[in-house]
């Protein structure tokens, strides 16, 4: 009997797959099974993470997530999936006081806009039919909690919790199910440019607020999501499983 949590026989998108937590989620997809098809900007980042990817079958596809004929025409090619990650995002850390409309259209596009339109998109050309498990990697951020300097990055991240939810709504009469990972902070590239920005002092004070004493690694969000994808949450929908270290309870 097979495990619940295999994803093997199964067609996994992940967005933002060419480095940190998207990075990461494929890996551990691909351990699990799956045939990952990855998406992003960089070319020749996206052709190295395919190439060290466990089993076969493995593609990716260089898009620009901010432009809707790109995303059409990418569309247009791939073939049926059983799951979509969405996890390209953009760290922001700006004070309200100099945050502007272009920066806060920026974070949006990249944020909220492209993973709402890309599902539509896949939704309306028929690329995902019942079963199908769609996981945005949203944060406690804007949600659960938040910090100074984080009013774009939050909003757009509380809008894709809240949005999942009416996904889940609208199409659980088709069996496509729609759930979020809201992680606390997380060891990545994002991680070590807040570093430069706000010190080192700053994060050690900070992750006193972590009852698990430090901030997570990009498996732990990872293997939340494998949950999410696989066979043993398929009763599973229009929630958001938060994988935090115990910040949101103190």
């Amino acid at each position: 009997m097979s495990s619940p949590f295999s994803l093997s026989g199964k067609n996994i998108l992940v967005t933002g797959g060419s480095s940190g937590i998207g990075k990461c989620i494929a890996q551990t997809v691909a351990t699990q099974g799956a045939t990952v098809i990855l998406l992003g900007r960089n070319k020749e980042r996206l052709q190295e993470v395919v190439d060290k990817l466990p089993g076969k079958g493995h593609n990716f596809y260089a898009v620009d997530l901010t432009r809707e004929e790109e995303m059409n025409t990418f569309v247009d090619n791939v073939g049926r999936l059983n799951g979509v990650v969405h996890s390209a995002g953009l760290l922001s850390l700006l004070p309200i006081k100099i945050l502007d409309a272009t920066n806060m259209e920026l974070i949006s596009k990249i944020n909220y806009i492209a993973p709402v339109q890309l599902t539509r998109i896949l939704i309306n050309n028929k690329k995902l039919g019942a079963n199908t498990s769609v996981v945005f990697i949203t944060s406690v951020n804007g949600v659960f909690t938040t910090v100074k300097g984080f009013a774009a990055y939050s909003g757009t991240k509380a809008a894709l919790n809240s949005i999942s939810k009416v996904f889940a709504l609208e199409y659980a009469s088709r069996q496509i199910r729609f759930n979020t990972v809201a992680p606390g902070m997380i060891k990545t590239e994002m991680y070590e440019e807040m570093v430069k920005k706000v010190g080192e002092e700053s994060v050690k004070q900070d992750k006193l607020k972590y009852p698990l004493g430090d901030y997570g690694n990009p498996e732990d969000v990872a293997n939340a999501t494998v949950y999410l994808l696989a066979d043993a949450s398929k009763w599973v929908t229009g929630t958001s499983l938060v994988v935090d270290g115990g910040l949101t309870i103190t």
